[in-house]
C-alpha cells in the first residue's frame, strides 16, 4: 500500500493543542498530550501506548512503522525479534540504544501486526512530527516505507528510496529497510549495511565489517 501523500513535507506548525507555536515542544509535553489517546480505532485493541524510548538529546532517531506483539505489552518500540536485530543494528554502527531515540510513525498496535492505515497514521502523525521537534536530531533513520513516506511525503517504494540521503525538516534523513522485513529477506541485510554505514560517516565513524 502506497501513502497518497503530496510530494514535499510541510513545514511544522505547531499542531499539538498543548504546544505553542515557535516554541520547541518537550518529550514529557507532548506525551502528556497524547494522553490515553483515543484518536483512532487502534485504541480499542491496544494493551499500551507505546511513545518511544531513548536519549531526549539524542543525535540519532530510528523511526519505524507500529508496536508489534511484544511493544504492545511491555509499552517500549522494538523489543520482538525485530528490535533484537535493531538493536544489533545499532551496535555494529558503534552506538547503543541508550545513546538513540527509537519511535513509531503509530504509537497503537495495528490488530495482528497488519499494516497501519491512512486515517491512523493521519491520526499520530503530528505526535511523530513533535516528537522530532522536541528531538532536533542530526540525523533520521526511517525503517521501512511507512516511516520513510510518512514523513518526506513521498510515495516512491522503498526499495527506490533506500540508501539516498534525504531532508525532513533540515534534517538528513536516510531510508533504509525495516528489520522486520530484514528477518524475511536476510539476503537484503547487505544493502541495510550499506545504508547505515552512510550514516556512520556523518557522525566520523569508521565503517567495519558487516555485523
Amino acid at each position: 500500500m502506497l501513502l497518497d501523500v503530496p510530494q514535499q513535507a510541510p513545514p511544522y506548525s505547531g499542531v499539538l493543542p498543548g504546544v505553542v507555536e515557535g516554541e520547541r515542544p518537550t518529550l514529557d509535553q507532548i506525551r502528556r498530550e497524547l494522553g490515553d489517546c483515543q484518536r483512532c480505532k487502534l485504541c480499542t485493541g491496544r494493551k499500551n501506548i507505546v511513545f518511544g524510548v531513548g536519549n531526549p538529546r539524542a543525535e540519532l532517531v530510528f523511526v519505524g512503522e507500529g508496536p508489534g506483539e511484544q511493544e504492545d505489552l511491555k509499552g517500549v518500540p522494538f523489543v520482538g525479534p525485530a528490535g533484537e536485530l535493531l538493536t544489533k543494528m545499532i551496535q555494529a554502527m558503534g552506538f547503543s540504544r541508550d545513546d538513540v531515540y527509537i519511535c513509531n510513525v503509530v504509537k497503537c498496535r495495528p490488530p495482528g501486526n497488519r499494516n497501519p492505515e491512512p486515517d491512523e497514521i493521519t491520526a499520530c502523525e503530528p505526535f511523530l512530527r513533535s516528537q522530532l521537534l522536541a528531538l532536533q536530531p542530526k540525523v533520521i533513520v526511517a525503517l521501512g516505507k511507512f516511516a520513510a513516506q510518512t514523513l518526506l511525503r513521498d510515495s516512491t517504494p522503498i526499495t527506490r528510496l533506500r540508501g539516498q540521503w534525504r531532508e525532513y525538516q533540515g534534517v538528513k534523513l536516510m531510508p533504509t529497510f525495516h528489520p522486520a522485513y530484514l528477518l524475511r529477506s536476510p539476503q537484503e541485510k547487505k544493502k541495510a549495511w550499506e545504508d547505515l554505514q552512510q550514516v556512520m560517516k556523518i557522525f566520523g565513524r569508521q565503517p567495519g565489517s558487516r555485523s
